[in-house]
């Protein structure tokens, strides 16, 4: 009994995969320009502003239900209307640059799309700024002391 079940079990598990994997062939599908973006080396406290664009290349309108970052050091914002077919969407980033050191983080962005939730990636180095001299620096005088 304990076998048939486990059998049972099995073939709901399969039937349930075979379902998930017919796909709507008019669904959209989300192609983005690129899917990594690399800052290179930052300063500190500079434009952490990056902005990934998609098109949807499928036949149905494209939504974006959730744009998620690996961390609370990258902020997403994405286009939140439905996207026509051929027609393009945004998803913008912003790392905190005030954390210095390499990073590489992921975003994940969940769609309608036949493809299902899509990783895109940031990395980069930030540095500290170069420190600025501000206090004044003593130099030689100037004056010239005669001599008697």
């Amino acid at each position: 009994m304990l076998a048939s079940f486990a059998f049972f079990g099995f073939n709901a598990a399969n039937a349930q995969s075979e379902i998930q994997q017919e796909v709507n062939p008019n669904a959209p599908e989300i192609n983005f320009e690129q899917n990594v973006i690399d800052y290179g080396t930052l300063e500190q406290g500079a434009d952490g502003n990056r902005v990934f664009t998609f098109t949807n290349t499928g036949k149905e309108p494209l939504i974006l239900t959730n744009v998620r970052a690996s961390c609370g050091c990258t902020t997403p914002k994405w286009t939140r209307n439905p996207v026509a077919p051929g027609e393009k969407g945004e998803i913008m980033v912003h790392y905190d640059t005030n954390r210095m050191g390499n990073f590489h983080k992921t975003i994940t962005v969940t769609s309608n799309a036949k493809t299902g939730n899509v990783t895109l990636t940031i990395k980069g180095k930030i540095v500290p700024k170069d420190q600025t001299q501000t206090t004044p620096v003593k130099t030689e005088s100037q004056s010239k002391v005669s001599k008697k």
